[in-house]
């Protein structure tokens, strides 16, 4: 049991990294049914210019709102130069390869950067592990959980509170209304890019000092969190915690009970058992169209 509980806490702590990644994609997703496959990148670049800014000598805190001031930028960028054109000529899943072909750029770039080399992100807490019970927990775990819940809470907040966060609400609810009702739609869907990238960064500088910081580490990182946006609902905050929680603790569960190159299987296997039973995800809405 105390084994059990050691490996819950550490897939929580997994979980919530996936579940900010997939709210990123649910920023998107709400406002213009598009997604940045380019997110493991911004999660990437996040975590580099976040360990060049600390090597320099800044403060881990007072480092968060520049990483989240590039992410923001990088998110733009994304959606103007990827997104925006392919909508502009209506294309379908032109979007799609655009992203995707930004994301390799970015990653290219980072290399020729900082290398090919991964490094070592300098943990702004105590790496000694605190006993609760017979539980042990890494400080930088729970400020993992708690940073995760703190941008999700802070986006939700902006959305619910803030005028151009209800103009970003009334372009998911209905993009043509909003339209109609004087709402740049196009500023609102370049504003979701924006934060969603902005998440993704945050969510690097989140994950970097537990493991290594290099220009591949979103890559996985990005996949499994669209899956765990497909099991919680693209369209359900709460479904991209649910999910990230579920996958990242039957990950952890599976790699030490069953073995270590198993442990992405159940996940796989709870993401098909989802699309068969619950195609718009746990918590997504089933949208009925008109044809």
């Amino acid at each position: 049991m105390e084994i059990f509980l050691q490996l819950v806490v550490s897939g929580v702590a997994l979980g919530m990294i996936y579940a900010t990644i997939a709210f990123g994609y649910q920023l998107t997703f709400a406002t213009s049914r598009t997604l940045n496959f380019g997110q493991g990148e911004a999660l990437m670049l996040g975590a580099m210019v976040g360990l060049t800014l600390v090597l320099m000598g800044v403060p881990y805190l007072l480092m968060i709102p520049f990483v989240l001031l590039f992410g923001l930028a990088q998110g733009l960028v994304v959606e103007r130069l990827a997104v925006r054109p392919a909508m502009r000529i209506k294309s379908e899943f032109g979007w799609i390869m655009a992203t995707i072909a930004l994301g390799i750029i970015f990653r290219n770039m980072a290399e020729n950067i900082w290398g090919r080399d991964d490094l070592k992100f300098p943990s702004p807490v105590s790496e000694v592990p605190l006993q609760f019970g017979a539980v042990r927990v890494l400080p930088m775990e729970i400020f993992v959980v708690i940073g995760a819940l703190a941008m999700m809470a802070a986006v939700e907040f902006f959305n619910r509170k803030s005028i151009y966060g209800k103009a970003v609400i009334a372009t998911s609810n209905d993009r043509d209304a909003a339209g109609l009702m004087g709402i740049n739609t196009n500023l609102m869907i370049s504003l979701s890019y924006a934060m969603s990238s902005m998440t993704a960064a945050f969510a690097g500088i989140l994950v970097a000092p537990v493991t290594l910081t290099g220009a591949t580490m979103g890559s996985v990182l990005a996949l499994k969190a669209f899956a765990v946006a497909i099991i919680g609902g693209l369209d359900s905050a709460l479904g991209a915690i649910v999910g990230g929680l579920l996958l990242g603790v039957i990950e952890t569960l599976t790699g030490f009970y069953i073995a270590t190159g198993y442990k992405d299987v159940p996940g796989l296997v709870l993401l098909l058992i989802v699309l068969a039973l619950k195609p718009a995800g746990l918590f997504g809405k089933t949208a009925i169209k008109k044809v």
